[in-house]
């Protein structure tokens, strides 16, 4: 049998097994992302060399590009105006204001600890580990005790951030000799991955959701294909917008707003589509992919990088989940009558996952000359936060929790409990029912 034959009854048998104890473990510290990147590292060269990048370097590739751009699609398609409007200034400060301060602050603290890089190899990461997962923070901003305020900012900001970044993250690489960004010039990289691709997404995405709701009204499509739908709309602003190489990314994150847009402006009566019912497949499927994803991450990234330990690269990481997310948010927050615990819970629940997994990879295949220490810090913080916010996610919960029952219960017009629209949670998939008693 072929090595990538094992590798699919490997990933395979992994899937299968978390699926059968899912629902017990969801009230345990055990998450699914613990569990996936725990088995990619049994399963990499590190231990049982089942995965290995080097003989697999393709279809892993192509795995990851296609989970980040369904990802970055289904979350932009549940974006909606009034998230950012009514009590959207939660989202709107974390965005706004706590992501540049993050980005710079990782990008100044990796100065002196990450000696041989150079600036833009230091921009990018910053760049790289600013993104947080939802799917790794997913009890956090699920549990039914955690006031809706935050759990709307944190969905909100976790499906939007990681969109927002890639314009840094293509004019960064732009920047550094050898790449091939640098060969287009940071200005013809302006043109085509962030004004080409924007432009390509919205019209890929809009026509794609009129051309759904026109069918949709004429009962042309049955229920199944309508949710195989976005599938295709996703594949096809990426896909043209790497063919006129431009960033499939950013096209595939525009053309979700876009989608979600149609689908919502033009609603007309009973016949028109639902467009979270319309993602409810690609989302599920997302969360599978970003799953088998986590697993590859544990083989061909983070084993390797743990056999290759600094302390530079340790206080980078911890520096990276704390001081570099925290002090932003914090600075972000001030003034708004949020309390202490809700700033340092929201500070603290920004995991790195997905996103920060593909983009490394995306510079591995672009050959940048710091790319071993990089790819090696990026690992080594993906996996510390995997592990960190894992098992402190649901504690921390019920202990929030708590206090903000407390809090609501003896303070008038407490901010914490300001009304804001109930957004559906990203799927990713849907968090199993508790165990029954």
């Amino acid at each position: 049998m072929s090595s990538g034959a094992w590798t699919g009854v490997a990933v395979a048998g992994v899937a299968a097994a978390y699926a059968l104890g899912s629902r017990r473990l969801s009230s345990t510290p055990l998450s699914s992302a613990i569990v996936f990147v725990g088995s990619g590292i049994l399963l990499g060269p590190a231990v049982l060399d089942i995965v290995d990048l080097e003989h697999d370097a393709a279809p892993i590739i192509a795995l990851l590009e296609a989970t980040l751009t369904l990802v970055l699609f289904t979350d932009a398609m549940a974006v909606r105006r009034r998230d950012l409007v009514t009590g959207g200034f939660l989202p709107g400060r974390l965005l706004g204001i706590g992501l540049p301060l993050s980005l710079g602050a990782g990008w100044l603290l990796a100065w002196p600890l990450l000696p041989g890089l150079t600036v833009w190899e230091l921009a990018l990461v910053g760049a790289i580990l600013v993104p947080t997962d939802a799917a790794l923070e997913k009890t956090a901003i699920s549990s039914p005790r955690v006031p809706a305020l935050v759990r709307h900012g944190l969905n909100a900001e976790s499906g939007l951030n990681d969109g927002m970044v890639l314009p840094f993250f293509v004019l960064f690489l732009a920047a550094i000799p050898g790449t091939q960004y640098a060969e287009e010039g940071v200005a013809g990289v302006f043109w085509r991955a962030l004004v080409l691709s924007t432009v390509l997404g919205l019209l890929v995405g809009g026509l794609g959701g009129r051309l759904l709701q026109w069918s949709r009204a004429r009962e042309w499509a049955t229920g199944e294909w309508r949710q195989v739908y976005p599938l295709a709309v996703a594949a096809a602003s990426y896909e043209l917008a790497v063919v006129t190489d431009g960033s499939g990314f950013i096209a595939a994150w525009v053309a979700g707003f876009a989608f979600g847009f149609v689908l919502r402006r033009h609603r007309t009566g009973h016949k028109q589509e639902d467009p979270d019912r319309t993602a409810e497949f690609a989302e599920n499927l997302g969360g599978l992919l970003a799953s088998i994803s986590l697993l590859v991450f544990g083989a061909v990234l983070l084993g390797p990088a743990l056999e290759h330990l600094s302390w530079r690269v340790i206080l980078y990481a911890v520096l990276s989940l704390t001081v570099v997310r925290m002090l932003p948010v914090a600075l972000s927050l001030a003034g708004s009558r949020l309390r202490p615990p809700t700033v340092a819970y929201i500070g603290w629940f920004g995991p790195r996952g997905l996103a920060s997994v593909v983009l490394a990879l995306l510079v591995v295949e672009e050959n940048v000359p710091g790319v071993e220490l990089l790819g090696r810090v990026v690992a080594i913080t993906v996996g510390l936060s995997v592990l960190l916010h894992g098992v402190s996610a649901v504690a921390l919960a019920e202990r929030y929790g708590r206090w903000y029952e407390k809090a609501a219960a003896t303070t008038r017009d407490l901010r914490e409990g300001t009304p804001v629209p109930e957004s559906p949670a990203r799927r990713r998939l849907d968090p199993p029912d508790p165990p029954e008693m």
